[in-house]
């Protein structure tokens, strides 16, 4: 018997209110500084991985598995809790995730030993899990309609945001106060968030703003049901799963160890290496929104367009990656380094562009669920684990230099996807 799922995230009205409110925008902000919380709670560790480096006396293998273990567990919980919350009730599921991933920070601030601090990022991950499918599905079901593309990138970027100023700010306070400074301030930030979400934001204000076609959506029969074979239902869409995931393992190797690169190779203080690595994360957040919008563009009478710019940012940040790697610290070297964060993670706008077209409108919410468990499991996670584990064995930098293997990989995916893309876009609209 086929598995099935219902036709799109319960919650969301199918038009939404008619106007924007100021009840939504406090909604929205709320919603997007505890994912700003988020990030900064999961990206406060590559900060301070030279001070922990020194006071434990820790391999970089067990270092990468502190970053990559968070991603882990986010790949794997994705999906289950994202339904528990849609049954359980989403803000008081979303404050329960923000209280659990800060009380988690504020382990790692006390964390003792190395077996400690993993337990603390573990729980972390855990928090974090479903907290971007369900926190936008809250957003987006008290905006109108015709706002919901503009509002998911705005919110989404909260990730970058929250990156940018979780190794900023994490290094900053570290290289003054202590690296268990760092995580209590980014902890007791998210739990005073946390406190405060469910006081102002309310399930039933949320559906009294969605409007009826909200309350539409819930209970056995209120949508149709397709089934979730159809996530896999053709071989593009595979392999659109396959290249986004593989090519963030680059992506998700780089923002971890950069910090410790310039700490260890350009003898920067963990503060300097810290706004540094900040500065890298926010070219790769600019060049993820650039190389969306062109392939948006290039793609409105050639759909294949897309896949061959995909295809061309994994090439580029391989060449551009590798030509830095094989030069001495400087100038020339970070001017490539920042090529190659521009490009390595372009291609998460065209692939899910794809996974969207490839899959039918009933299961978009499993779709991109299914592409973010991808992202996690074949590149977030394993990236940092695996740097790490090689870095012990030849230096870091060498590691690195393995990282443009992967964004060829992808490339050659991408190129591979496009062979049967058209014929299976045909072949989803010829389906009834």
């Amino acid at each position: 018997m086929a598995v099935i799922a219902p036709a799109a995230n319960p919650g969301i009205a199918a038009s939404g209110p008619r106007d924007t409110t100021f009840y939504g925008w406090v909604v929205f902000a709320l919603s997007f500084g505890l994912l700003i919380s988020d990030y900064m709670a999961r990206q406060v560790l590559n900060a301070v991985f030279p001070l922990l480096k020194a006071e434990w006396a820790l391999s970089d293998a067990e270092l990468g598995l502190l970053s990559g273990v968070v991603a882990l567990m986010v790949g794997l919980l994705t999906f289950p809790l994202s339904l528990a919350a849609d049954r359980w009730g989403r803000v008081r599921s979303l404050a329960l995730m923000a209280a659990l991933w800060s009380f988690a920070t504020l382990f790692c601030a006390i964390a003792t030993s190395y077996s400690q601090m993993l337990v603390g990022r573990v729980m972390v991950g855990v928090g974090e899990a479903a907290y971007g499918s369900v926190g936008i599905a809250v957003v987006i079901s008290v905006f109108p309609q015709r706002l919901r593309a503009t509002l998911s990138a705005a919110f989404m970027a909260g990730g970058l945001f929250g990156q940018v100023l979780g190794v900023a700010i994490g290094g900053e306070i570290a290289a003054s106060h202590g690296w268990r400074a760092a995580f209590a301030v980014i902890g007791v930030g998210g739990l005073a968030l946390a406190i405060l979400y469910p006081l102002v934001v309310r399930e039933k204000r949320i559906a009294e703003i969605a409007g009826s076609a909200a309350s539409k959506t819930h209970g056995p029969g209120a949508a149709p049901r397709t089934s979730l074979r159809a996530l896999f239902a053709n071989r593009s869409v595979r392999l659109a799963y396959c290249a986004s995931g593989v090519q963030l393992f680059a992506a998700g190797a780089l923002p971890a160890w950069l910090p410790s690169y310039f700490n260890r190779y350009y003898a920067m203080p963990v503060d300097a290496a810290g706004r540094m690595a900040a500065l890298f994360l926010l070219v790769c957040g600019c060049g993820m929104i650039f190389c969306g919008m062109v392939s948006d563009r290039a793609a409105q009478r050639r759909p294949d367009r897309k896949i061959l710019l995909a295809s061309g940012y994994g090439f580029g940040s391989a060449i551009a990656l590798c030509l830095a790697l094989m030069l001495p610290p400087g100038l020339p070297q970070l001017i490539l380094l920042g090529i190659a964060m521009f490009l390595v993670a372009g291609t998460t706008g065209p692939a899910g562009a794809m996974v969207a077209n490839l899959t039918p409108a009933a299961l978009h919410g499993s779709a991109f669920a299914t592409l973010t468990l991808a992202h996690n499991l074949l590149g977030l996670a394993p990236g940092p684990i695996a740097t790490g584990r090689i870095a012990d064995a030849i230096g870091l930098l060498d590691a690195l230099r393995f990282l443009p293997i992967a964004a060829v990989i992808a490339a050659l995916l991408f190129l591979a996807a496009r062979r049967s893309y058209l014929a299976d876009l045909q072949a989803l609209a010829s389906q009834p």
